[in-house]
């Protein structure tokens, strides 16, 4: 299981790359996701032991350096969060929807680990920055006074680091746009 895990953004495709690699070379760490983002950016998402992420990220902000654009630690991340930043979670039902858009990557991991953190709720996906401009959102279901609650806790995180875009609780999304969302 998951416990640490840790990420840089870098606005250089090279240079997340190099630091992918000082990365992998300081700790003892393993890629979740090292790959190139909507417009020309790069994230390195890596997993391991705490103290490990904590020296590889490290690592990969200095060789980063002014390329990196956002970065965090996160040493108990919540268990619906990597399968989110996969492929989705399977979801049952959509109660009400919640959504969280951020101006980068990491704060938006941040944010969506936050918000299931809050509330009992059941995060739908987190999409990283592929065809949204380098911009990331999550969705997530459950009632509506747990979604509500869920939305607030991870757009605060976001809002704290300046690079929330949007937040959205829809009660009760319409049957036809299900689909869509999950």
């Amino acid at each position: 299981m998951i416990r640490a895990i840790g990420l840089v953004e870098f606005n250089s495709v090279a240079k997340g790359i190099e630091s992918a690699d000082a990365m992998l070379k300081t700790g003892q760490v393993n890629i979740i996701v090292s790959r190139p983002i909507c417009p020309g950016k790069y994230i390195t998402l890596v997993w391991g032991d705490v103290a490990a992420v904590e020296s590889a990220v490290k690592a990969g902000i200095a060789k980063g350096d002014v390329n990196v654009v956002d970065d965090f630690i996160l040493p108990n991340v919540h268990p619906q969060v990597i399968p989110a930043c996969s492929a989705g979670n399977p979801v049952v039902e959509v109660q009400s929807l919640g959504i969280i858009e951020t101006f980068s990557v990491a704060a938006m991991i941040v944010a969506a680990d936050a918000a299931v953190k809050a509330g009992e709720v059941d995060l739908i996906e987190i999409r990283l920055g592929m065809g949204l401009g380098g911009k990331s959102f999550t969705t997530l279901t459950g009632d509506v006074a747990a979604v509500k609650s869920a939305v607030e806790a991870g757009a605060k995180t976001a809002s704290d680091k300046g690079l929330l875009v949007q937040q959205v609780v829809i009660p009760s999304p319409h049957k036809n746009l299900i689909p869509s969302i999950v």
